[in-house]
């Protein structure tokens, strides 16, 4: 690491004041999230890279034979979620002034716990991001609600784990139950 792992100090002020700011009272970083929801909304609705991106996520081995170019779409995937990894870390740099290692550990959970919530499947290929915006609500709402009942954070990640695995649980039983449904019909 270039640091040694210590912490990087020293942000301009505009850097710094940028996650602290507001429009017309809403926060940037609500303004920032909102803007970049509704590209990425549209984008997976009504582009060619968004039905490409379901059809990969949703069955890799029918997309290549339909001649879609997998290895590309995955590329993309994986460069549009860095970049927005990117994104994330700037807002979140920003916020606290400094760039610490230890920084945004524990958000994977919130995360991948908000986005299950939200009805994405965990094998891909099924989910819509307003889902995930309610699901990142709920995660939001638990959350705080947490915090300020004063539980502690071993207690918070343990219920956040719990949440994960009931909503990974209704999603399977949910999908199993469509299957027989289909299959029956």
């Amino acid at each position: 690491m270039v640091t040694g792992g210590l912490p990087v100090y020293g942000f301009t002020k505009a850097f710094s004041s940028f996650a602290q700011g507001s429009i017309v009272g809403i926060p940037n970083q609500v303004i920032l999230t909102i803007i970049l929801f509704i590209i990425f909304i549209y984008a997976l609705a009504k582009t060619t890279l968004g039905r490409y991106l379901y059809g990969v996520g949703g069955n890799e081995e029918a997309s290549r034979l339909s001649g879609i170019g997998v290895t590309k779409i995955k590329l993309m995937a994986y460069g549009l979620s860095g970049f927005l990894a990117g994104i994330a870390g700037l807002v979140l740099l920003s916020r606290t002034s400094s760039g610490q290692p230890s920084a945004g550990s524990g958000y994977e959970m919130d995360a991948i716990t908000a986005v299950v919530l939200g009805g994405v499947s965990l094998n891909g290929g099924e989910g819509k991001l307003h889902m995930v915006v309610i699901g990142m609500l709920i995660m939001g709402v638990l959350t705080t609600g947490m915090i300020m009942c004063g539980i502690n954070d071993y207690v918070q990640q343990f219920v956040k784990g719990i949440v994960l695995i009931l909503a990974v649980a209704y999603s399977e039983i949910s999908k199993k139950i469509r299957s027989r449904m289909i299959v029956t019909e």
